[in-house]
């Protein structure tokens, strides 16, 4: 039974992948990336690769999920960008300091969501970098999100795994 959950979630996670989501709001269309990018998240470590065009471009520490089941394992997309998104749940404008969110916002489709629950963002919180401590969301420091921002396209394929395998390798499954 444990095996046939397991092939079934991998085909939705695969489904989700080659399906994507729409951007709604403020925040970039949706769109296809035409070069070789990719986002490897690994809660193993709570590591964020980058490569641009097949090349790695930076490693840098996440946070990711309190507890296992909080930050989906699987491939997703990049489906909006949004510069300073309200965080909704407190009514915390975007920009505000207070705004555990930070500045920039790289919404996944993570679960069949559109780019509304779960993203790459930075934070009004930096001593939590490298901890398990999220909602799900992936947090990054303030200056590593503002610099991965500008590099990613709307269509950027995102693996999130739990591994002991290096970027490398990961990046070749």
């Amino acid at each position: 039974m444990k095996k046939i959950f397991i092939k079934a979630m991998t085909v939705v996670a695969i489904l989700v992948f080659l399906v994507g989501g729409t951007a709604t709001g403020k925040s970039e269309s949706a769109s296809n990336t035409t070069n070789q990018d990719l986002i490897i998240i690994n809660k193993y470590d709570n590591k964020l690769a980058y490569y641009h065009n097949g090349s790695l471009e930076m490693v840098v520490s996440v946070s990711t999920g309190k507890t296992w089941d909080k930050t989906p394992v699987g491939f997703f997309k990049v489906v909006n960008k949004i510069e300073n998104r309200p965080y909704y749940t407190e009514n915390i404008p975007g920009g505000d300091p207070r705004n555990p969110l930070g500045k920039r916002w790289l919404g996944i489709n993570a679960n069949g969501t559109f780019g509304d629950t779960y993203g790459i963002h930075g934070n009004n919180n930096e001593s939590n970098i490298g901890k398990y401590v999220s909602q799900g969301c992936i947090r990054m420091h303030n200056a590593d999100i503002e610099k991965l921002y500008d590099k990613v396209q709307v269509g950027t394929p995102v693996k999130i795994t739990y591994s002991y395998k290096s970027f490398s390798k990961l990046k070749e499954i």
